[in-house]
């Protein structure tokens, strides 16, 4: 009987610590992996990404995000370029020790983005450019980081303010919503990564914006837009091979899975 008691109370001490050990990796786990995202994607883009609150599920293999801001390039009068809500991400979790991460499914919902025009360019533009010309000068990395694998990535409720330079007696604000936009079987070439991802989803935006754009917003914002994406549509020499099948726009458990989500998320070493 003695025994007994004695095996209960070790079982519960046992579970106890288990239940701690879980609590504190989760706790530890989202800051790793908020801190994560916002040093890779300040890294790619070269301007200020913040996030509110990162929720990561290291069991069920999902990371919710809340509240990710994208600053915009110095000259801008807006501070933000792009403000997203809600992004939720889920990943199957053995990949996660493996070189190529197989994400199921990313959903990103409620995004505001300002297109601010200045001279004969635009924020958006000036990101893109930037995207495309660190992945082209840094080419293949010495220690390659994880590569990714997407099944499904879907963009919704996506709200474009457009601000036009200012001219007397004209509006200077074109409000724009864009159709769902979708992207299938992304990385199937085994060359994706987060610095990719990024652009391709800022493509992607961007080539909706254009589309949608025509005979709505000005030449002057379209055109110079169309023109950014055609030079830019080979990004790190991936896009332009899944480009016809990316856009459809209007029509340890444990400390081992805890590296594979910071892993995931490193900013590449510099050459």
């Amino acid at each position: 009987m003695r025994v007994f008691k004695t095996l209960r109370i070790v079982v519960l001490a046992i579970l106890v610590l288990i239940i701690a050990a879980l609590v504190v990796i989760d706790l530890f786990a989202d800051r790793a992996v908020k801190i994560g995202i916002e040093a890779a994607a300040t890294k790619t883009l070269n301007v200020g990404v913040s996030i509110d609150e990162v929720d990561l599920s290291i069991l069920g293999g999902k990371l919710g995000i809340e509240n990710l801001l994208i600053n915009n390039p110095p000259g801008y009068q807006h501070d933000k370029l792009l403000e997203l809500k809600d992004g939720n991400i889920q990943v199957d979790v053995k990949s996660l020790l493996s070189d190529v991460v197989n994400i199921r499914e990313i959903k990103l919902d409620g995004m505001n983005l300002v297109l601010e025009q200045k001279g004969l360019s635009n924020n958006l533009q000036d990101i893109i450019k930037t995207v495309s010309a660190r992945s082209k000068s840094e080419g293949e990395p010495k220690k390659p980081g994880k590569k990714l694998h997407i099944d499904n990535l879907e963009i919704t409720n996506v709200e474009v303010k457009v601000k036009l330079l200012p001219v007397p007696g004209k509006i200077d604000t074109i409000p724009l919503k864009l159709s769902p936009i979708k992207m299938t079987d992304l990385g199937s070439d085994n060359k994706l990564d987060t610095a990719v991802l990024s652009g391709k989803i800022l493509l992607a935006i961007a080539d909706a914006i254009a589309k949608q754009g025509v005979g709505v917003l000005p030449k002057e914002i379209v055109n110079p837009l169309k023109s950014t994406l055609d030079v830019t549509f080979d990004l790190s020499k991936t896009v332009s091979k899944e480009g016809e099948k990316i856009l459809e726009a209007g029509k340890d458990v444990g400390k081992g899975l805890v590296e594979g989500f910071k892993g995931l998320l490193k900013p590449k070493k510099e050459e």
